[in-house]
């Protein structure tokens, strides 16, 4: 799968642009503020109808207009094409459609164009909170599981309206069937997210010893009390600290992702350039997992390349991504030199587009 043209009108800081892009190696370089990472986004946006950033759809159209349109034109794998438009007005909201025809639900179209990004954004993985690792491994599997995606919506409708009940009412019955409802749903949910990470830990090991130079050990683990409690007792036990909370305490909304360097926290015990390392190998081997089970090679979006990264990493990370094993790349970088250097080395053909004021001056 690759995007073959881009067009956008209103989008953040730029006005209209349409641009053709090659089905390796894209680059986009330009100052800070110049809109680089804007066309980044633009394309997570067509494969997840949000922004990659946390943007809301208003905060994404540009300054004193009313709506914003991104349209992509891609090639699959076997030949055929898909025409993805994505539209946001203030006043009438989202459309997505595909080949003309719109969506009745946003969430039917994630996964058909798989993409993974590789931003500084990826840092709250490490120093935030349980909440974003988790969000980061819905987004995963659901690009290739919709089934899951729907357990999870589902879920945490349940969950929103138990938590609505647990401050009104405490009747045992009317709590059961909260409970069902949420093991249901959870249960699955854990499985498959105990299930796709197990994959992933190997795949996140090897591409890490191959960024380092294999000078460290990392772990990625998968914490859950479903892996200690079947659901529906776990629901039991916390009951009363429930009902004085008034709040569900226990289930899948506080698994977490665990990250060790060398037996230790990652983000106590790793530098800035182990923890950067640590996140761009977690994503290519999310990338490595897509490309396996779907048959079709995500589009990587690589956004301020050079990020608590050494030339060294960089270097290796260009050597990984420009084989074989990978397909269209988007690199933003504000030193069009350096990235031009380090390409030219690794002798790999790409496409250079300069970025100012929201434009491209190819």
């Amino acid at each position: 799968m690759y995007l073959k043209r881009l067009s956008l009108i209103n989008f953040k800081n730029i006005g209209q642009q349409e641009l053709p892009l090659a089905a390796g190696i894209n680059c986009f370089v330009g100052d800070n503020g110049a809109g680089k990472t804007n066309f980044i986004d633009a394309v997570y946006y067509l494969s997840m109808s949000k922004s990659a950033f946390g943007m809301t759809d208003t905060q994404s159209v540009r300054h004193g207009e009313e709506f914003f349109l991104l349209e992509g034109q891609y090639a699959h794998a076997d030949g055929r094409n898909e025409q993805i438009v994505c539209s946001f007005a203030r006043r009438g909201g989202k459309v997505l459609k595909r080949n003309g025809k719109e969506y009745d639900r946003l969430s039917e179209h994630v996964g058909l164009i798989p993409v993974v990004i590789v931003s500084p954004a990826d840092a709250s993985l490490v120093s935030d909170a349980a909440d974003e690792r988790r969000r980061y491994l819905n987004g995963c599997i659901s690009q290739l599981d919709r089934g899951y995606l729907n357990a999870v919506m589902r879920y945490n409708a349940v969950l929103s309206e138990r938590n609505r009940y647990l401050k009104i009412g405490s009747d045992e019955d009317m709590l059961l069937i909260y409970d069902r409802q949420l093991a249901e749903q959870g249960q699955l949910i854990h499985a498959k997210r105990q299930e796709f990470v197990g994959r992933l830990q190997p795949v996140v090991e090897t591409y890490y010893a191959r960024l380092s130079g294999e000078r460290e050990r990392i772990e990625l683990l998968y914490r859950s009390e479903l892996s200690e409690t079947p659901f529906l007792e776990l629901l039991q036990r916390s009951r009363q600290r429930d009902l004085v909370n008034q709040f569900t305490t226990s289930g899948i909304h506080r698994d977490d992702l665990v990250l060790r360097i060398n037996g230790y926290p990652l983000r106590k015990f790793g530098s800035q350039g182990q923890q950067k390392s640590f996140l761009v190998a977690l994503k290519l081997a999310q990338y490595r997992l897509v490309d396996e089970q779907r048959g079709e090679k995500p589009i990587l979006l690589l956004d301020d390349l050079f990020d608590k990264l050494d030339t060294g990493r960089v270097e290796q990370l260009i050597r990984l991504v420009s084989g074989d094993d990978f397909g269209q790349i988007l690199i933003t970088d504000c030193n069009k030199v350096r990235l031009e250097r380090i390409l030219g080395r690794q002798k790999c053909p790409y496409v250079l587009n300069v970025v100012e004021n929201g434009g491209i001056i190819r």
